[in-house]
This record gives C-alpha cells, structure tokens and sequence, in this order.
C-alpha cells in the first residue's frame, strides 16, 4: 500500500478474546428458502470458501444447480462468535466466508471449486479490488481430505492458466477446517444473502477473466 502499511495477519495471542454467545441466524434463506443451519439434509455435503466481500462470494453460489443453502460468516481466524465490527478491524484472524451446502449427485466439489477460482482474483493477497484487510483474503477451507487434495490439485491447475496469462502466484489460503460446529461463525441476519435483500447493493467481486475447468484447465476463448 502506497501510503499505509500493508494488511497484515495477526497472532492468536493478538487476538480479540471473544464470547461464549454465538450469532442466531433463524431466518430461511432469502433466495432458496431451506434453512441455512445445521441439520442439512442427509447425503449433503458442505464447502467452505472465502474470496473477498461476502455479500457477492454468496450469490455465485446460492445460483448454482445443486447447491440446497449458503450462508455467510466469519473462517480462519481466533476469537470465538466474532461481530463484524471486529472482524473488519483485523483483530479476529477471521475472513469473510461463505457455507455452501450441496447435493453431491447435481455438482460435485470440484465444479465449486471452479466457480471459486473463476469469480475472483486470487493472486491480490489481503483484498480484493478496492476492499483491503485481511477479512479479504481469498481462503479455502476443506472438511476432509478429499477436499484438501482436491482444493490444492484445483490450485496448481488454475496456477499454469494465470502465469501463462502474466499473472502473479495464487496467495490462496487453503487449510483443513476442523468442523462448522466449532471453526465456522454465522455472520448477523442482515449479512445473509445480502444481495437478495438489497439488489442494487454493494458487490466487489472481480475475477482474472481466466477459465478453470474441470479437469486440465485451460485460457478462456
């Protein structure tokens, strides 16, 4: 940054201690109408991903055939049961995350992740576009480590199309994700499915313009 210092990742002994109080989200989904907290329905899946403001992250994916809820919230940091306020300071760890819940037999994991590496820049580090901080940054959070070895073979695919286009190394943050019960926090009501309930609103999403699909990927025509 020219005339700051650069977003950066705190400690968990920097952290904001937090609260035992969890953020309760009853309301169903805006857009799909089922219920955006667990239980989900038997023979679903979960992912987990983060690319910048996620009011824009949970539209790409609430759109997809297949997908049953999405939800957004707070992933990869250290206070428990965090606000948004304290996330945006840079105090939690946590970026901006969006639940996806999906059918496996209609989209498999792999065309998330294509959706994922397709809607945004993952080279920008802690942003995206004109939204800076650390809350920004582009994540992957696999549940098994089926995700992980397909999160990270999705990555080295997508890496070959944006260097052979000039572009910079992915700064993707890709880790295993304990559970949603203890390392997934619900963001406040009026976060969810935001773009839904205010169409004109904010969405800061860009993408490279560069193709992932699935298999070898390849530079879009």
């Amino acid at each position: 940054m020219m005339f700051g210092r650069a977003p950066r990742l705190i400690t968990q002994s920097e952290a904001l201690p937090g609260r035992t109080e969890s953020i309760v989200v009853t309301q169903p989904h805006h857009v799909l109408g089922s219920s955006i907290n667990a239980p989900f329905p038997d023979g679903s899946q979960v992912a987990v991903f983060a690319e910048g403001c996620f009011w824009g992250v949970e539209r790409v994916f609430w759109q997809i055939p297949g997908v049953i809820t999405t939800a957004v919230g707070y992933v990869g940091g250290f206070t428990a049961n965090p606000t948004y306020q304290e996330v945006c300071s840079g105090r939690t760890g946590h970026t901006e995350g969006v639940l996806v819940v999906f059918d496996p037999t209609e989209v498999s994991y792999e065309q998330l992740l294509t959706a994922f590496w397709e809607s945004h820049d993952p080279t920008q580090g802690m942003q995206q576009g004109n939204d800076v901080g650390t809350q920004y940054r582009s994540g992957i959070y696999a549940l098994n480590k089926d995700q992980l070895a397909a999160a990270l073979d999705s990555r080295d695919r997508f890496q070959s199309v944006l260097t052979a286009a000039r572009f910079g190394e992915i700064t993707t943050e890709i880790a295993p994700l304990d559970s949603v019960s203890t390392d997934w926090f619900y963001a406040e009501d009026y976060h969810q499915q935001y773009l839904s309930k205010n169409p004109g609103g904010y969405c800061g999403l860009g993408s490279t313009g560069m193709s992932c699909p699935i298999g070898v990927a390849k530079e879009s025509d």
